[in-house]
């Protein structure tokens, strides 16, 4: 609708309507010949993403196996405090603030505790492979 109003505002700014009693049949016109536009441009562009859409687009890399079983010995090698905050941190999926409330510590000390925990975890999950 406004790519319309502004395309007969500009033509009737500029002179263009020869009949300005029909300002009617011409907006109706502007309407159809916009739609058709559009739709040209959606049909070239579905056919362009079509033809050359794998190229733009590269294939994510694969991501490594998981091994369960490691992870969990390593979970399981945590702190208990440690072992709490990751679990309600990434399963219950609980901010740092529920945390701190459901534990009876700081939202600073839950972001602590949980940075050392992942360092943790990480080098675990290195050193067992």
């Amino acid at each position: 609708m406004q790519h319309v109003l502004v395309t007969v505002l500009e033509s009737l700014r500029a002179g263009r309507l020869r009949e300005p009693d029909k300002v009617a049949h011409f907006v109706l016109g502007t309407c159809r010949m916009t739609v058709l536009e559009q739709r040209r441009t959606s049909n070239r562009q579905e056919e362009l993403l079509a033809r050359f859409g794998g190229d733009l687009v590269p294939e994510p890399p694969a991501m490594p196996a998981l091994d369960d079983r490691r992870l969990a010995r390593c979970v399981q090698s945590l702190k208990e405090r440690e072992r709490s905050v990751v679990v309600m941190s990434f399963y219950d999926d609980r901010t740092a603030s529920e945390t701190a409330h459901s534990l009876g510590i700081t939202t600073a000390n839950v972001r602590v505790i949980r940075h050392r925990a992942l360092q943790q975890l990480r080098a675990c999950m290195e050193t067992a492979s």
